[in-house]
C-alpha cells in the first residue's frame, strides 16, 4: 500500500523508486502484488503515459486513510517512548535557506539526532504529493486552495543603493524624487513601479521606474546594489550589515515598501509526522525573531 501511494503521488514508477530508495523492478513487483492480492487492475501503463483505473483511484483513497490511520495509531502507542526518525523533506526560498533559516536548522538538528533533513532551495510553489516534499517555507502570497499556510512573519523591506552612484549626483529627499534614479528591480515581487508607505503617517506613494536591471535573485540585486548599478528595495535582514559599514545607503528612511509575508506552507493531512510537527512548531517559534522580520501585524 505504501509504494502504491509513493507511485501515484510520484506519477511513474521510476519516480517512487527513487522516493522509496529501491529499484523500478521492486516498485513494479510489489505493485504487481497489490493488482493480485485484490484481483483488481490499477494502473494502465504505456510507454509514456501511466493512469490510475477507477479501482485504482478507489484503491488510492482507501490506502492514503489507512497508511495515516496507522502512522497515527503508532505515533500514539509508540511515539512518546522514542525518538522522532524520519528524513524530512523541505522546499525553502533561496535567500532565506541560505542564510538566516541555518542556524535553527542546525539546532533542529542537534535536538532531533534521528532526523535528517532534505534542504531544498527554491521559490516556486511546489507540488508536495508528487514531490513527497513534508513542507515549505514561502515569502510572498500563497494562492493554493489545498494547502495549509500559517503566517509566521512579515519582512520589512527598504530602499537601498551604493554611496557611489551618487557621486555627481544630488540625493534624493522626496520618494518622487527616486524615479529619476536607475533601478534595480526583483522580478518576483516588482518590476514597473514601487509603492512606498510612511512609517508613521497613513501616506503611500507610487513610483514608476525603467529598471536597468532585473533579476529574480535577492543575492544578485544585493550585489548589483553594492556594484553602484542602482537603486533597489531590499529585504532590510539583507541589507543590515552593508549599511552598517557603510557599502549600502538605506534612501528615504520614514519610507519603505510593505512587507512580505513568510508562511509555513504544508498539504492538509489527517496525521501529521514528528518530524514535521516538531520542525513547524520550531519555525512558528523562531521565524519571528530571525534578523530583519518581525511579528505579523507588528
Amino acid at each position: 500500500m505504501h509504494t502504491f501511494i509513493r507511485i501515484v503521488e510520484a506519477g511513474s514508477l521510476s519516480a517512487a523508486a527513487a522516493r522509496l530508495n529501491t529499484t523500478q523492478p521492486t516498485v513494479s513487483r510489489r505493485l504487481q502484488s497489490l493488482e493480485r492480492l485484490l484481483g483488481l487492475k490499477l494502473v494502465m501503463r504505456t510507454t509514456h503515459v501511466m493512469k490510475l483505473t477507477a479501482d485504482g483511484e478507489r484503491c488510492y483513497a482507501h490506502a492514503r486513510q489507512l497508511l495515516d490511520s496507522w502512522l497515527a495509531i503508532e505515533d500514539d502507542l509508540r511515539g512518546s517512548a522514542r525518538e522522532p526518525t524520519g528524513t524530512l523533506r523541505v522546499l525553502v526560498p533561496h535567500a532565506f535557506g541560505q542564510d538566516q533559516m541555518i542556524k535553527p536548522l542546525r539546532d533542529y538538528l542537534l535536538r532531533y539526532p534521528q532526523i535528517s533533513v532534505e534542504w531544498m532551495l527554491s521559490d516556486r510553489h511546489p507540488d508536495f504529493m508528487a514531490e513527497s516534499i513534508d513542507c515549505a517555507v514561502h515569502v510572498g502570497a500563497v494562492s493554493a486552495p489545498d494547502v495549509v499556510a500559517v503566517l509566521v512573519a512579515e519582512v520589512p523591506r527598504i530602499v537601498i543603493a551604493a554611496p557611489a552612484l551618487f557621486d555627481g549626483r544630488d540625493s534624493v529627499s522626496r520618494p518622487q524624487q527616486l524615479g529619476a534614479l536607475p533601478w534595480l528591480a526583483l522580478s518576483t515581487f516588482y518590476r514597473n513601479e514601487v509603492v512606498l508607505q510612511h512609517e508613521s503617517r497613513d501616506e503611500r506613494c507610487r513610483i514608476d521606474i525603467q529598471p536597468r536591471f532585473m533579476t529574480d535573485s535577492l543575492y544578485a540585486l544585493r550585489n548589483s546594489a553594492l556594484a553602484g548599478m542602482g537603486v533597489g528595495v531590499l529585504s532590510a535582514w539583507m541589507a543590515r550589515q552593508d549599511i552598517a559599514v557603510g557599502r549600502l545607503l538605506r534612501l528615504m528612511p520614514h519610507w519603505q515598501a510593505a512587507p512580505l509575508p513568510v508562511y509555513l506552507v504544508y498539504p492538509y493531512a489527517r496525521y501529521y509526522p514528528a518530524k514535521l510537527r516538531l520542525f513547524l512548531d520550531m519555525m512558528r517559534q523562531v521565524m519571528p525573531a530571525l534578523i530583519g522580520t518581525r511579528q505579523p501585524g507588528g
